[in-house]
């Protein structure tokens, strides 16, 4: 789930939040700080327009939405200078949060295998985890790969594309075969690169050590 596509990979946040030279201030009121709030109010009307009142378009339109604005609010960001404290944390925890319920509402929605969503949110746990390897070590977080951003992008491209298939519309069938496609691919690579990911970190690990606690 982001990134300009959804979702974050290591390292990746501060090429995505706007923090072009590493500054960031204690702003809360930020055009790219409301379009995350924004997005973080969606969540639950995604959820009820999907589960409860099965308004396929209209939680269309908000899936599109959201992807919208995951890309504007990092790009304003750095085009305003408008980067702070607040959106470092708030986007990629409303990325995240959109990420893990629509794969949910999906699931119960019997629009995506169950397999597929345990398979996606564990390898960013898995990476979650490794990030640990670097922080002992005083060590930046590894290099994105930019393949998984391409995983990322179609994977968050296959539900939107999934959800037109159960639309009554000229284009149902494409979108189940299309948004299909996407899945498999975006699935496929998503987890080659969460592997590469994970190998870079048990090499980190191995060649070396962790730095002694400091106590103060």
């Amino acid at each position: 789930m982001t990134t300009e596509s959804g979702t974050t990979e290591p390292g990746e946040r501060a090429d995505t939040d706007g923090a072009a030279g590493g500054v960031f201030d204690d702003r809360i009121l930020t055009v790219p700080n409301v379009l995350s709030v924004v997005r973080l109010l969606g969540v639950p009307l995604f959820l009820w327009l999907l589960l409860v009142e099965h308004a396929d378009g209209w939680a269309f339109v908000l899936l599109i939405a959201s992807g919208v604005t995951d890309f504007l609010d990092g790009k304003l960001a750095r085009l305003l200078d408008q980067s702070s404290r607040l959106g470092a944390l708030l986007d990629p925890f409303v990325d995240r949060l959109y990420l893990v319920t629509t794969l949910a509402a999906f699931v119960v929605r019997g629009l995506l295998p169950w397999w597929v969503a345990v398979i996606l949110v564990g390898r960013d746990l898995v990476l979650t985890l490794t990030l640990s390897v670097y922080k002992r070590r005083d060590l930046p977080p590894p290099d994105v790969i930019y393949l998984g951003k391409a995983a990322t992008f179609a994977l968050m491209s296959a539900l939107p594309w999934l959800l037109a298939g159960e639309m009554d519309w000229a284009l149902d069938g494409f979108g189940r075969a299309f948004g299909g496609a996407l899945l498999v691919w975006g699935t496929a690579v998503y987890v080659w690169t969460g592997l590469l990911y994970t190998g870079k970190a048990i090499a980190v690990a191995r060649a070396i050590p962790a730095v002694p606690h400091r106590s103060t």
